[in-house]
């Protein structure tokens, strides 16, 4: 006789039930977001539909009577063209190399601030924060005085960079100073959500860490930087996407020149310069995509659970 064995199928997990309070404080907070939602879709989704609707049209603003529908026209000759895929070269490697340095620089100071003593604590911050609270156009101004060839004083105080060389005639050396004057605007806005990140690194992780023996990189690789892993992907997400879109510097110090033309001044160029609306909205439009297939790489690729490490660090 032969016993036979009936395997239950397994249960699924029930949803949690929610109480009339939960779905009436979660109504309430639809309610009070309402506002702010109507307000950004009239702001921002309104352009973005336009930019849309106008790159399907062959339409220059000199001549609005000669506007017809093109389709997908418009794409297909930024596609095409060199001079978009340069822009995007110049885009991708401002966004790679500034994105690279301040993540390092910006954890650095990270450190210092989490460490510094109790009085000193405020001060310090306050002091690496000053170059984020300064406007860009500002600090763009700024680093332009700083290396023109008449007016500046950084041929002078480098005694290894001779007198006459022209910082913004050439693009390895342009390019230099627009990359030196996005690291030192923004490293202070990485530093201060990497030191949101230090602060969620359980304390008794560290000491337990010490107490086993480990070396202070043992304890960074093993405990810290696995736990403000939601941090630093927060910060390589919003500073590879406002690095992306980069055009106050170029358009303040180069205008474009020596070829340091990015994306986002490549849109301005065809849309404000030349009136070429619908090549200009195609042009946006495609750094919009960008922009957004960059966002879901980071999401994706982090596999970070926001909401969990939010409720981690409380």
């Amino acid at each position: 006789m032969t016993a036979t064995t009936s395997t239950a199928p397994p249960r699924t997990p029930r949803r949690p039930h929610r109480s009339d309070r939960a779905r009436q404080e979660a109504r309430l907070g639809l309610w009070l977001c309402a506002p702010a939602i109507l307000v950004l879709v009239a702001v921002v989704g309104y352009p973005i539909l336009q930019a849309v609707w106008d790159s399907l049209f062959s339409y220059k603003l000199t001549n609005p009577d000669a506007r017809h529908f093109v389709g997908l026209g418009n794409f297909l000759l930024v596609l095409s063209d060199p001079i978009w895929w340069q822009a995007l070269g110049v885009t991708v490697l401002i966004t790679v190399v500034t994105v690279a340095v301040e993540l390092v620089l910006g954890f650095a100071l990270a450190l210092v601030m989490n460490n510094a003593l109790g009085t000193l604590r405020p001060a310090l911050r306050t002091a690496i924060l000053i170059p984020y609270a300064i406007i860009t156009v500002v600090s763009a101004f700024a680093f332009r005085f700083m290396f023109d060839l008449t007016s500046g004083f950084i041929n002078v105080w480098l005694p290894f960079v001779p007198d006459d060389v022209d910082w913004f005639a050439s693009f390895g050396t342009a390019m230099t100073v627009v990359a030196l004057s996005e690291i030192w605007k923004t490293t202070p806005f990485i530093s201060l959500l990497l030191l949101s990140g230090l602060a969620q690194v359980p304390g008794e992780l560290q000491e337990a860490a010490k107490v086993d023996g480990a070396t202070w990189w043992q304890r960074m690789r093993r405990v810290t930087i696995p736990n403000m892993k939601a941090a630093i992907m927060v910060a390589l997400l919003f500073r590879t996407l406002d690095a992306f879109r980069i055009f106050d510097n170029i358009f303040i110090m180069t205008n474009g020149a020596a070829g340091t033309e990015s994306v986002a001044f490549l849109a301005y160029r065809q849309t404000i310069q030349r009136l070429e609306i619908g090549i200009g909205s195609a042009v946006s439009v495609l750094l919009t995509i960008a922009v957004a297939l960059i966002a879901l790489m980071f999401v994706k690729g982090f596999k970070v659970n926001l909401a969990a490490s939010t409720r981690a660090g409380r």
